[in-house]
């Protein structure tokens, strides 16, 4: 499994798809939080906090990350080289946890960069220092978790396609119903006594709650349990080609 794993990151620097995408997250990011003029300026946010990154990232990572993961399994498919890789003695969950992991790295690689925002905004604040830590290192934990969530989600998406697009389509709409969905639903108010409910289910409630700076148990077994589902659900997507 890790030869495999090797295989899988190396292949995203091989190629143009693992720098173009750290290239184009701290690019983005950067231009939102210190040039342009919105909301997530910090210069014009009058406080030390990073509340713009953790705001703006999701909705990056709804589009960066399925371009990772859109090739992982289609490609392998589309190439004939699936089979190759199902008579080598490794499991299907072997197969899938590489490619999960590898992509999950290339995501907690384009976070490290950010953590300079973190040092100038520490830097800036007057006293210097003047920044809630607790809330920046939980913050930074629940995207690593939604990132995990969206690999495993890509992933998936990428198990029911040979076609790259395809995959980048269906994971980028399954990636954003996870984390708005079930938002949008709550706030129609049209279900009475379970829209809180509905609310809970969604990816992005339990972002936010873990951004707060309190790791609640929960949370974190929310975020495993997805994981978890969609990598199940690839593993019995790839069975499927077994069964024919």
């Amino acid at each position: 499994m890790y030869a495999l794993y090797k295989k899988e990151l190396s292949s995203f620097f091989s190629s143009l798809i693992g720098y173009l995408t750290i290239v184009v997250f701290l690019i983005l990011t950067g231009l939102m939080l210190w040039v342009f003029r919105s909301d997530f300026n910090i210069l014009d946010y009058g406080f030390a906090g990073m509340d713009g990154l953790f705001q703006i990232a999701p909705f990056l990572y709804l589009f960066l990350i399925p371009a990772i993961t859109m090739r992982s399994l289609a490609e392998e498919k589309k190439n004939g080289t699936m089979e190759l890789l199902l008579t080598k003695p490794l499991t299907d969950m072997s197969i899938i946890w590489a490619k999960f992991l590898a992509g999950f790295t290339l995501v907690f690689i384009s976070l490290i960069p950010t953590l300079i925002c973190y040092i100038t905004v520490y830097s800036l604040g007057d006293p210097v220092g003047n920044i809630d830590t607790g809330s920046v290192v939980g913050s930074y934990i629940g995207l690593l978790f939604l990132g995990g969530a969206f690999v495993a989600i890509g992933l998936f998406a990428s198990s029911l396609t040979n076609s790259q697009i395809v995959a980048f389509i269906v994971a980028a709409l399954l990636c954003a119903f996870a984390y708005l969905g079930f938002e949008t639903l709550h706030y129609m108010d049209f279900l009475g006594d379970v829209d809180l409910l509905v609310k809970s289910l969604g990816v992005r409630h339990h972002y936010e709650s873990i951004s707060r700076g309190v790791i609640d148990t929960r949370d974190v077994v929310y975020f495993l349990s997805v994981i978890a589902l969609f990598l199940l659900l690839t593993r019995m997507v790839l069975q499927t080609r077994k069964w024919k």
